[in-house]
């Protein structure tokens, strides 16, 4: 008897054991499929063209209002809208009858002040007479150039055109301008650069400018102002950019793209599979593979290049990075790589 129970021990023991290793390797092989399979790629630093883009509306050079001093009938406009005009050239007649009415009051005044320089010649007029004459004279010329300029008005500029208020027989109020004139060659852009680049921006400094109007055409500008203070509130800075457009083809209000060239830079570039942005914020992480495990770090992006990123800072070059499977990963996780 007692053989038989011993027999029988023998044998629950053995099935115990071979149940216990059974789970054993599950349980092993378990573990061995919850490791995220990954694919990585190694990043290298190259020397990468360091650009600025920011986007602008091109504006006129100048922008002139053609309007009288003082209210009054428009008697003629002598131009149309998109009419190019030149510098000097009359757009615009008010109404002549108070010019013509101090022309003739001139001609009175210079008769007396002719009369009575005679009559002081030989002792009949006092130098007071004589002065107030001539006082009287200059009073009314002075009037009678301020009145021509505002009955005549004259382009200041050579430009173009852009906006009529008025029409024919009209009374100018006051509340806008007759004309507007623009100077449209050279044009004029106004971008903000951001202060890290406050050093690196110069007068002078060309730049290409692409209208999305154009597509494929290439234009080239110069910074010709860069404004002295900061924007403490857009950590920003305003430069203006002075376009060429000999053949007025670029009109104001047109959108723009500039791009501003400092150089070349050493940076870390990575495929853009390896850039991963944390929801609800504008910071950007990569996962970088080292003794089998990974580690998430966060670098500052800077421009894209076809289908990789340069890096500003994050990542050291010669560093291998997740391009596959980061949706599993966590950081500081071992990890399998394929290929």
């Amino acid at each position: 008897m007692k053989k038989i129970k011993l027999t029988g021990i023998f044998f629950i023991a053995l099935a115990m054991g071979l149940t216990s290793c059974g789970k054993s390797e599950k349980t092993d092989s378990k573990a061995e499929n919850d490791i995220p399979n990954v694919r990585i790629q190694q990043v290298n630093s190259q020397a990468v063209d360091q650009m600025y883009d920011v986007t602008a509306t091109v504006q006129p050079q100048v922008k002139n209002s053609i309007a009288p001093s003082s209210p009054g009938r428009i008697s003629k406009i002598l131009v149309e809208v998109g009419n190019y005009v030149s510098k000097g050239q009359k757009l615009v007649q008010m109404d002549v009858a108070n010019l013509s009415n101090l022309e003739t009051q001139i001609e009175n005044y210079r008769r007396i002040y002719k009369r009575t320089k005679e009559l002081f010649g030989v002792g009949g007029a006092s130098q007071q007479e004589l002065d107030n004459a001539k006082l009287q004279l200059d009073v009314a010329e002075t009037n009678m150039k301020n009145l021509t300029e505002n009955t005549y008005l004259l382009s200041p500029i050579n430009g173009v055109i852009t906006a009529r208020n008025y029409d024919n027989g009209d009374m100018y109020s006051g509340q806008q301008p007759v004309l507007t004139v623009m100077q449209i060659n050279p044009a004029k852009l106004v971008v903000n650069v951001s202060e890290s680049y406050y050093s690196q921006v110069k007068i002078g400094m060309p730049v290409d400018i692409v209208l999305d109007v154009f597509k494929g055409e290439t234009f080239h500008g110069n910074v010709s102002l860069i404004y002295p203070i900061i924007d403490e509130k857009t950590r920003t800075f305003a430069v203006e950019i002075k376009m060429n457009n000999n053949n007025n083809k670029v009109r104001p209000g047109m959108f723009a793209r500039v791009t501003m060239k400092f150089g070349r830079e050493d940076r870390v570039v990575v495929p853009d599979l390896s850039i991963i942005k944390q929801s609800g914020s504008g910071a950007r992480f990569v996962y970088v593979y080292k003794d089998g495990k990974v580690n998430l770090q966060q670098v500052e992006i800077g421009r894209r290049i076809g289908n990789n990123y340069e890096l500003i800072s994050g990542v050291e070059s010669g560093s291998q990075v997740v391009v596959s499977g980061q949706s599993r990963l966590l950081n500081g996780i071992k990890v399998n790589v394929i290929k």
